[in-house]
This record gives C-alpha cells, structure tokens and sequence, in this order.
C-alpha cells in the first residue's frame, strides 16, 4: 500500500509503504509499471546514467531536526552540547513550521525531530499536527526524563517514538553520568500503554556493549517495536568523553554478530545507523545483500540532512554547519538552493574521491568511506574512517605510520 506516493530519481523512484513501512528503491521498468511516468528527458533517456550512488539523490529522504537545544539532564555525552540555559536564536514554532514547509517541498518522507529535549516544548504537538498535513512523517526522539506528561497526549501523531535508554540500571548511569534508568524505563512504560510504535535509541559505547543482549531482552519484555543502535560520535560534549566511552576495535569486530543473535533470540526489529556500516562491511556479507537491503554508510548530505535550532543546515545530526558564504549560513528553509550547489556539504560528498584502502574496497559505493565526524575528529573529514576494522587492518599490514593528525584515535 502506497501512503505518499512516490518520488522520481534519475535510476527510477522511491517509493514510501505503510505495509511493511520501508521506503523502496525501484528501477526505472518498475516505476513505469506503478504508474509513475515522466517526460523529463533525464530520466527517459536510456543512454542517460541513472544509477543509484552515481550522484546525490533529488533531495534527502528524511531530515533531523534538532528543535531546541534545551535540556536539563546534562548527559556526558550529549551529541549537542545541550543545557538547562534557556536557548537563544532558536526558530520556534513558525520558524520549524517554514522549514517543513520546505522539505515537504522537496520531496522528504520523513523527519527525525530532537533536541535537547522536545518533548518540553508546548508547541510540539502543533508541529506534528503541520509535518502531517503537508505529508511528512514525524518520528520523536526523547529521553522520557521530561515533558512526559505533555506528550502523551500527542503521542499518536508520530509515526514513531524512540526513549535514549543507553543502558539498564548502573550502566546507564556509567554511561550517562547520572541515575536516570528508572524514569526512561517509566517513560517507556507509560508510552507503550498508548501507542505501539514505541522503541529504544541506544548510543553504543564500551561501557554498555556487554548488555547490548540484555537490552534487546528489555525490550522484548516491554514489548517495543524495535532497538535503534547509534554509534557513539565526537560531537558536542561527546567530543570530551570520547576517548573513554567509544567502542574498542574488538568490539566494532564483534558488533554484528553480536547484534543479529540478539535481534533473532528476542524477535526485536534492530535498525543500525550509516555509521555502522564498515562493520557490516568487515563480516563480508556480499554487497548485492547490501545493495538490495540499502544499506550504506555515511549518507549525510544525500539521504539525509540535519538542522541546529537556529536553523542551521548541516549534513547529519552530528556534524557541524557548512562555512558561512557572504556571511550566511546556509538555512534548512534554504536546503532546495543549497542542495544544487557544486560545493554543498564538502567532504560529505567527495567519498567518491576516496584514499586507499577504501579507494580499492569492494564495498567501497556502498560504505561511502565510513563516518565523517569521526575521521572530522581525527583531523581529515576526507579521510577513511579511522575505526573501520579494513582501515585498521590496511594500516597494519602495510606497516603506515598514524599520520599525527590521527593519533588521538589510537586503535584500542
């Protein structure tokens, strides 16, 4: 069943189900049997080069909207840097409502609202209530340590609700910094009671990823539809915390297998992030598997864009603004503009310019060079990523010394 409709791409179309809810690439054959025609000569022309990865996509398929950076839990590592100080310079509720616009302009399918914590904000509900009529799917995003009670009541007009749980009893606190495991755990409760698509965002660290069974185990026992798992990145206070809470090389080696036996035994639905991809790619699972289940790595600047409160544009969650041009930075209200230019998101888009080893790896149009923010804290956001177990291993055998750039991330 098509909720949407569809969106033309240069290979063919993508297409939003509710039944299974995916969003589906199909080829140019495919989309002219679902009724999904078009005159425009770039994507008629059968000697024009339509295949998928060969250039960004026509717009981004979902956005990560960070509403406020209001929050008073002061996690340790807080991907934003977010505090209990009042925000400044944010774009409230009409600003917000002029970016949905724009996006549902463009195209998206879905938008990934955030914080600090939005689940404070009174006008929440009233911005859902806007991505729905202009055909956008809003997903939340909270840490259930506030703003409970405001969102209950609005809790069906998202399309899914994720509570941060990055940890059970005296590991969250190891993660976190403070001992908020059992109102997360209530919030879950109390949000399950009224809506089904309830989950779990777990940013992996190496304090938490023993459990990380133990976690899939919770879940089933509330009952949840899935268990997102985040790699930790070096973005706001995170950036400080990372040498101590970032998974060692033996655990990135160990993470799908250890996942997957996990996801089977509890029969929980498990999503990974793009950044988890050089993972994947390390257990060699064949990349027509891949290619067929859309997994890729890091699709910031193509799939998906983000945006700071004030608005900022910026290539995924994690990563910082594009420099200014003329003294402006590029606004999410101003993402159709941006989206075209020849420079936009920098090093976001130059994967296909890769070093070895990922320049000669197999996997290479789909991994796409592994996580930026974390080659970007290493020093180059051009670079491979650092972690990736290939990387590690190329670096190893042909006896290359860590450029000094490098060395904060020594392989552990």
């Amino acid at each position: 069943m098509i909720e949407r409709s569809a969106r033309l791409e240069a290979f063919g179309a993508i297409v939003q189900l509710t039944r299974p809810r995916a969003l589906v690439f199909v080829d140019r054959d495919r989309a002219r049997a679902l009724g999904l025609a078009t005159d425009d000569p770039a994507w008629t022309d059968p000697q024009a080069d339509g295949a998928l990865g060969r250039a960004p996509l026509s717009a981004p398929l979902e956005a990560h909207l960070q509403l406020t950076n209001h929050c008073t839990a002061g996690c340790t590592g807080c991907y934003t840097g977010a505090s209990a100080a009042a925000g400044s310079g944010e774009l409230g509720l009409e600003g917000w409502k002029a970016a949905l616009d724009e996006l549902a302009r463009r195209g998206v399918f879905h938008v990934a609202l955030g914080g600090g914590e939005s689940a404070t904000l009174p006008w929440l509900g009233d911005l859902a209530r806007h991505a729905r009529v202009r055909g956008l799917i809003p997903n939340l995003t909270t840490s259930g340590l506030a703003g409970l009670d405001r969102l209950l009541p609005i809790a069906d007009l998202f399309g899914q609700i994720n509570v941060s749980l990055d940890g059970l009893g005296a590991t969250y606190a190891a993660v976190r910094g403070f001992d908020g495991f059992a109102r997360a755990d209530a919030a879950l409760r109390a949000l399950r009671s009224v809506k089904r698509e309830i989950g779990i965002n777990v940013v992996v660290t190496r304090a938490n990823f023993d459990e990380l069974p133990a976690i899939f185990a919770h879940a089933r026992r509330r009952r949840l539809s899935e268990v997102e798992l985040l790699r930790f990145k070096p973005s706001g206070r995170g950036a400080a915390a990372y040498a101590s809470l970032r998974c060692t090389d033996a655990q990135h080696r160990a993470f799908l297998p250890r996942v997957l036996a996990a996801a089977r035994r509890h029969r929980v639905r498990v999503k990974v992030d793009c950044s988890y991809t050089p993972m994947v790619a390390h257990h060699d699972p064949g990349t027509e598997l891949l290619a067929q289940l859309a997994v890729y790595g890091c699709t910031g600047g193509d799939f998906l864009v983000g945006a700071k409160p004030s608005g900022a544009l910026t290539a995924c969650s994690f990563a910082a603004p594009p420099p200014p041009r003329d003294g402006h930075r590029p606004q999410v209200t101003e993402l159709g503009a941006y989206w075209r230019s020849r420079d936009a998101f920098g090093p976001f888009r130059a994967w296909r310019d890769a070093a070895e080893p990922c320049r000669s790896c197999s996997y290479h149009a789909l991994c796409r060079g592994g996580c930026r923010v974390v080659s970007a804290h290493a020093g180059d956001a051009s670079a491979p990523d650092p972690e990736c177990p290939r990387v590690v291993d190329h670096r190893a055998r042909v006896g290359a010394a860590l450029p000094a750039r490098h060395r904060r991330l020594p392989v552990v």
